[in-house]
């Protein structure tokens, strides 16, 4: 075996990346590369199997209908609703429209599954509303963004649900886990804006806290959206449905809410939104079934085994363990887009911490909160992207203004690193401690 054949197509996928190609295309080029070279070995036919293979999993058929579900909501006036109870949350607090951002992802997050698309509406609503009143377009960008985040930790998440089937973890604890983290990002967020936002004068809306009166409205206006995450975490828990199944469930739930609750959505947008579904859906499924067959190409090169050797020479202790990968993650963060990252390395990185004997739940959440940090992160973040498109921020005016977020979350994750029951504590709660879903 030559150095040409081994690392020949991941040279490839390297150029592919500095040329700016699809992370998808990249990965799928590399993989047919390999086959390629070793079609005396192994049959091309092989590259198109692979492909298809990694799309074969009941665990992934949440993620379409997590989606649909989202879009079904982001189309029937649940974003109106839940911006109000922000505004009646936060309105009175210093920097406003900036910690309203943050309360709004944060009830998003249990929503739309998506941070990509939370980041794409922040920035057009709050981030565009905060230009306008005097806030540092490169601050609403980098808010709007940070706010999306959570949604990656809050259920349902698109990235715990990739991450659990890679890693064959089970969903419904993953999803538990996420919200403890979820919750203690929001409130770093929130102290980090209003340090900023006192410095630079940004001010309220409000001259008092909202109403009882007034705060109730908003709470049972927006009553309807804020159960979804209670009906997934109490069907799941009494055994009424698995988490594959709530994915279904939460679209019939949402529907009949959007039409009979709000009464703000019509039988004729369907086809619409179910275009949208397919399209966010498409392009995850895509680069999973592209990281498939290139995953392939790692696993017959023995790659993750010459990691986990590495690493596993490096310590044996489970918390330097954690760190020295969180470490890593933040340098690949830096030049792989988070959704690649996440496909790519967790078949190598499951061996090593199952090896060091790292709860993979545990890790789930450390490693979703790492890579979706990159998103914020010059120069790949494609967060940062979003949100800079949308408010046209340049690149270096978003890296000063992102720094202080950072610092905050490296922070986050040295404390989900070091204590394990602030993600375990709540899946242990509802599933128990050997509970499997």
């Amino acid at each position: 075996m030559t150095l040409f054949h081994l690392a020949g197509p991941s040279l490839l996928v390297v150029v592919l990346f500095l040329l700016s190609t699809p992370i998808t295309w990249a990965m799928a080029i590399g993989a047919l590369a390999f086959f390629f070279i070793n079609m005396d070995m192994i049959p091309l036919a092989n590259f198109a199997q692979e492909m298809a293979e990694g799309s074969q999993s009941v665990s992934l058929l949440a993620l379409p209908l997590f989606v649909l579900a989202g879009c079904i909501m982001n189309a029937s006036g649940i974003t109106r609703r839940l911006l109000t109870l922000a505004d009646v949350l936060v309105g009175h607090m210093t920097g406003a429209l900036a910690q309203m951002c943050t309360v709004l992802g944060t009830l998003l997050g249990g929503l739309t599954a998506s941070a990509n698309a939370d980041a794409a509406m922040l920035a057009k609503t709050l981030g565009v509303e905060m230009s306008e009143r005097g806030y540092s377009r490169a601050f609403a960008a980098v808010i709007t963004s940070s706010a999306a985040i959570i949604t990656s930790l809050i259920p349902p998440s698109i990235g715990l649900i990739v991450y659990g089937f890679l890693a064959e973890t089970s969903i419904g604890r993953l999803f538990a886990a996420g919200v403890v983290p979820g919750l203690v990002l929001a409130a770093g967020l929130m102290v980090t804006t209003y340090f900023i936002a006192r410095k630079r004068g940004y001010k309220p809306l409000r001259k008092e806290r909202a109403s009882r009166a007034e705060a109730s409205r908003a709470l049972i206006d927006g009553l309807w959206a804020l159960s979804i995450p209670v009906v997934i975490f109490a069907g799941t828990r009494y055994g009424i449905f698995t988490t594959t199944e709530a994915g279904a469930v939460v679209v019939v739930y949402v529907l009949f809410v959007a039409i009979f609750g709000y009464r703000e959505f019509t039988f004729r947008q369907i086809p619409e939104v179910l275009a949208e579904a397919v399209r966010d859906s498409a392009v995850v499924m895509i680069m999973i079934c592209a990281a498939a067959s290139f995953g392939f190409y790692l696993a017959w090169e023995q790659v993750p085994q010459a990691m986990s050797g590495w690493l596993g020479d490096a310590t044996d202790n489970p918390l330097l363990m954690l760190l020295l990968i969180n470490v890593l993650l933040i340098v690949i963060g830096t030049a792989i887009e988070g959704s690649a990252a996440l496909i790519i390395l967790t078949p190598m990185l499951i061996p090593i911490i199952d090896g060091v004997g790292i709860d993979r739940v545990h890790f789930g959440v450390i490693f979703i909160t790492n890579l979706t940090i990159a998103g914020i992160t010059p120069p790949v973040g494609g967060l940062m992207y979003i949100s800079s498109m949308v408010l046209k921020v340049p690149m270096m005016a978003y890296a000063r203004e992102v720094l202080p977020y950072l610092a905050m979350m490296m922070v986050l994750l040295v404390m989900l690193s070091m204590f394990p029951q602030l993600s375990l504590w709540l899946p242990n709660l509802v599933y128990g401690t050997a509970a499997v879903q």
